[in-house]
């Protein structure tokens, strides 16, 4: 179970967003149109917007069910991307991870030497986030794969020791920033009620 987490003091807005579609995981065009938080996103769309928070903690927060991660710098939330997570025989691991270390260029000691750019190290037993397609459903061996370009702005925000949250629940944005909150109970998501 995941430790950190805070009962939601935040209103989900419908700021408008920009959404950029990742047409391969060599190549990504900046295709944008505007969109509120709720717009549903095709497998390799994102939205990525870190001038809505210039300062403050990174932390990313990873719901396998709806194979989605959300990015919060100081509690704002900055990025929503579509993912592909841990095919069966292959799960994601849940919980909460520190980032262990990162290499924008990478290749996989497991499976074939295969490529992993803007590589984000979560376990010592080859789980990351990075680069990869994205089909529309889990098809990884236990990696978090993100959009090409995604990947590379996520790199560039996040540092060492950098939290995220992987969990099995399907949290919209608004929920899934009580995940990054370590100082209230939360309700409705799996976790403890809130003693008031």
């Amino acid at each position: 179970m995941i430790p950190l987490f805070g009962r939601c003091a935040f209103a989900a807005t419908t700021a408008l967003l920009m959404v950029s579609a990742s047409i391969d995981s060599a190549q990504a065009a900046d295709t944008t149109t505007a969109i509120s938080e709720e717009t549903s996103l095709r497998p390799g769309e994102f939205v990525w917007q870190p001038e809505l928070a210039q300062s403050g903690t990174v932390e990313i927060v990873v719901s396998i069910p709806l194979q989605r991660a959300y990015v919060y710098r100081g509690g704002t939330l900055i990025g929503v991307s579509t993912v592909s997570t841990g095919r069966p025989g292959h799960s994601t691991p849940v919980g909460t991870f520190n980032i262990l270390e990162k290499h924008r260029e990478h290749y996989s000691s497991l499976y074939n030497n295969a490529p992993m750019p803007f590589m984000q190290r979560l376990t010592w037993g080859g789980v990351a986030l990075h680069a990869g397609q994205i089909p529309g459903h889990p098809a990884s061996h236990g990696c978090v794969r993100l959009p090409l370009a995604f990947a590379r702005h996520l790199f560039g925000v996040t540092e060492r020791g950098g939290q995220v949250h992987v969990t099995n629940l399907a949290p919209a944005a608004a929920e899934a920033l009580a995940m990054v909150g370590s100082t209230q109970a939360y309700a409705g998501m799996g976790g403890p009620e809130s003693a008031d």
